[in-house]
């Protein structure tokens, strides 16, 4: 069959009952379109070269549209005029790449320019520390779904990581089809199936905070600047990279906020209480460094506060808990206190757009005094004593 391959065309084909039904285009020489008895719709170039058919595949139906696919085909078409053989160069770059150079490739190519930091570091992890190690000298097109099933079950004690490294993976063998490293619908994560997982949440009650509290002001003298980012995690209710990114540049003591001109859900405004805005008037700026947090080399900002925490935890009894729980905790008081959610989503930045639609109309002066609420009583228990109520904000 002989036509010019347009949509309409290609919607209007029905699948044979068995094998498969070639559409030639009229205008590409050797541009095909192979429907198959399941349904599906590959765009290909097909020619001879000493007596012997050869086949380059383009891609599938959906992926791509008619033109697009016959863009491609002209190039491969000129390629033949040429003297090439796409089809054959293909095959020896399939059998020549490695898993170690598609995670490679899958860094510099995909999670680099569209990812942030924290999710650029956490797939290097994940590659670096469990899959190159195992599946690294694999050849892309060998791996197959006992290899992944396999490489999940090893960390069957560590379920959400598993997860994480199954997603990753799944992305990483999607983009090796689309980079003509592996056969089309052929991903070897499909049919794996993730561990349950258990969210962690954990919640510090008034006496854990009160021994927090005791424990800061011990080690205040000697390491202030760790101290005033747990104490802004804890009375913000800010993300962990947010405390450590944050520039007194971005910080608003008049407008009572935060002003992130990027955060993990992007641009963000974080309204304050008065027990954050006391902490930072009061907090020491270094000459030369735009951080709040600064850390040790000239300039620039602390890194690596996990090892800190878990020392001043381990003093207050608090084994376990994560710097991420200081968040937890700050939403959960506030919803003890009878704020609703809107107000909630609205402090902590939540992504989801059904609550931004809920309070995108509010002002920051009910923000602001939810948040006021929730640092308040924060900070009352850390100094051991009862939250005041707060209704009104006194002027800076």
């Amino acid at each position: 069959m002989k036509a010019k391959i347009t949509k309409r065309l290609i919607d209007s084909v029905a699948p044979p009952a068995a094998g498969e039904l070639k559409v030639w285009d009229t205008e590409v020489r050797g541009f095909v379109l192979r429907v198959r008895a399941g349904g599906s719709r590959r765009f290909v170039v097909e020619w001879k070269r000493d007596g012997r058919k050869r086949r380059y595949l383009i891609g599938e139906y959906g992926s791509l549209t008619a033109d697009q696919a016959r863009k491609l085909a002209k190039v491969v078409v000129g390629r033949v005029a040429k003297g090439e053989d796409p089809a054959q160069e293909r095959a020896e770059k399939r059998r020549s790449a490695t898993v170690a150079d598609l995670a490679k490739r899958y860094m510099e190519q995909h999670a680099v320019p569209k990812k942030k930091p924290a999710s650029i570091g956490a797939d290097e992890r994940i590659l670096r520390l469990h899959v190159v190690p195992i599946l690294g000298r694999r050849k892309v097109p060998a791996v197959g779904l006992r290899d992944i099933a396999d490489l999940h079950h090893a960390m069957r004690d560590k379920p959400i990581q598993a997860n994480r490294m199954l997603a990753l993976l799944s992305k990483m063998f999607s983009l090796a089809e689309r980079w003509g490293l592996r056969q089309p619908g052929s991903n070897p994560c499909r049919g794996v199936d993730r561990f349950p997982e258990q969210r962690r949440e954990r919640f510090l009650s008034a006496v854990e905070l009160a021994r927090l509290g005791a424990v800061l002001a011990e080690v205040e003298s000697t390491e202030p600047v760790i101290v005033l980012a747990i104490r802004l995690l804890l009375l913000s209710g800010a993300r962990r990279d947010e405390v450590l990114t944050l520039r007194w540049e971005h910080v608003d003591l008049e407008g009572a906020a935060l002003n992130l001109p990027d955060s993990k859900t992007g641009k963000k405004r974080i309204p304050l209480g008065p027990a954050p805005l006391e902490l930072l008037s009061a907090a020491k700026r270094l000459e030369g460094n735009p951080f709040v947090i600064p850390g040790r080399r000239k300039g620039g900002r602390l890194v690596g506060l996990n090892r800190p925490w878990k020392r001043i935890r381990a003093r207050a009894g608090l084994d376990g808990l994560r710097l991420h729980d200081l968040r937890h905790g700050f939403a959960s008081i506030g919803a003890a206190a009878g704020l609703g959610l809107p107000i909630l989503g609205a402090i902590l930045g939540h992504r989801n757009q059904t609550t931004t639609a809920k309070y995108a109309h509010l002002s920051d002066d009910p923000l602001r005094l939810a948040a006021g609420r929730i640092s308040g009583e924060i900070a009352a228990s850390l100094n051991g004593r009862p939250a005041a109520e707060v209704s009104h904000f006194p002027k800076l």
